[in-house]
């Protein structure tokens, strides 16, 4: 087991590589070890070089109405009539503190996703 700091891309591949080899490996063994600590280093490198940002706003709300299986109907019960509701989606009406946090717990979406400019 010869483990490493990922510096380079040429690393992360490396490691990237070994890991899909001893991936199923025990828990408690020499392989189950390697890939732990593998993993570790591979999700620092990934999260320096590969951040993920904070998603838009209305494509939050609509990914979770879709998760939830939501119509626009169902959304016009938390933020009002179903022409509000279309303005949002359609990103021609601003969300309202107040729709922010009624969105925020009927939707279960952090609120720093929905305060966030479109």
């Amino acid at each position: 087991m010869e483990i490493k700091a990922i510096k380079t891309e040429q690393d992360y591949n490396q490691a990237l590589e070994r890991l899909e080899v001893i991936f199923h490996a025990e828990i408690d063994t020499p392989d189950g070890d390697e890939a732990e600590v593998l993993s570790i280093l591979i999700e620092k490198y990934e999260d320096a070089h590969y951040p993920i940002g904070i998603p838009d706003p209305i494509e939050a709300i609509k990914f979770r109405m879709e998760q939830m299986g939501m119509k626009q109907k169902d959304l016009a019960e938390v933020v009002g009539f179903t022409s509000r509701v279309s303005e949002i989606l359609n990103k021609k009406r601003k969300l309202t503190l107040n729709m922010i946090r009624k969105l925020s717990a009927s939707l279960n979406i952090p609120i720093e996703v929905l305060v966030q400019e479109y």
